[in-house]
Order: C-alpha cells, then sequence, then structure tokens
C-alpha cells in the first residue's frame, strides 16, 4: 500500500488511537466506559487491518472471475438461484470472501482447517 501523506500513516494513527483506549482508558476507567473502551479499540484495529490490508486484489479478482462487482451483486445473483450450475466456482470464490473476512475481523480464524 502506498502512504501518500507520509508518516505517520493512517494505519499507525488508528493503532496508536486504539493502544491508548486500550491501555490508558480502559485502565483509567471500569465498567460501561472501561468496555466501551475496548469496544472501540477493537473497532480501530479492525479498521487498521483493513488500512494495512494487501489480499483486496484477490476478492475482486474472485468476485470478478463469476462477473460480478461486489459480494451484493453475488449474493442476490445466489438468492436466485443463477449460480446452481457454477457450485463448486461460487464455492472457491465464497472460501475466498469469508477467509478474507476473517483475516480481518478475527485474524487467526482466516487459516483453514
Amino acid at each position: 500500500m502506498s502512504e501518500l501523506s507520509g508518516r505517520p500513516t493512517a494505519a499507525e494513527l488508528v493503532a496508536a488511537a486504539a493502544d491508548f483506549l486500550d491501555n490508558e482508558v480502559r485502565a483509567a476507567c471500569d465498567g460501561q466506559v472501561g468496555f466501551h473502551a475496548r469496544v472501540a479499540a477493537n473497532v480501530l484495529r479492525i479498521v487498521e487491518r483493513e488500512l494495512l490490508d494487501e489480499t483486496a486484489g484477490a476478492v475482486r479478482e474472485a468476485l470478478g472471475g463469476l462477473g460480478f462487482a461486489d459480494e451484493a451483486a453475488l449474493s442476490t445473483t445466489i438468492r436466485r438461484g443463477e449460480l446452481d450450475d457454477r457450485g463448486d466456482d461460487v464455492m472457491a470464490c465464497l472460501r475466498i470472501l469469508v477467509q478474507h473476512r476473517l483475516s480481518i475481523d478475527h485474524p487467526g480464524y482466516d487459516q483453514e482447517a
């Protein structure tokens, strides 16, 4: 990913904010405020992973291989049953989409068993 704005990068700023929430704010708060600080830190870590993600091209390629620009169009077509005859291709694409999403939302869960 090219950084047009120099340092700190957007991902570094997001990571710093997440660390602040996770370490400083949570240590100074308890109860509901501490919980919400933890949730906010987790959200920022997801944003950081999205900013650093280098696998989005594989997702676009998988969708494009089936003739779709995005997941919404693919899901609509699947619901209509229009891809029933391309089951293996659809499953391969869905595996890539799920692995990608897991790598962003739940790192470590994206590894095939």
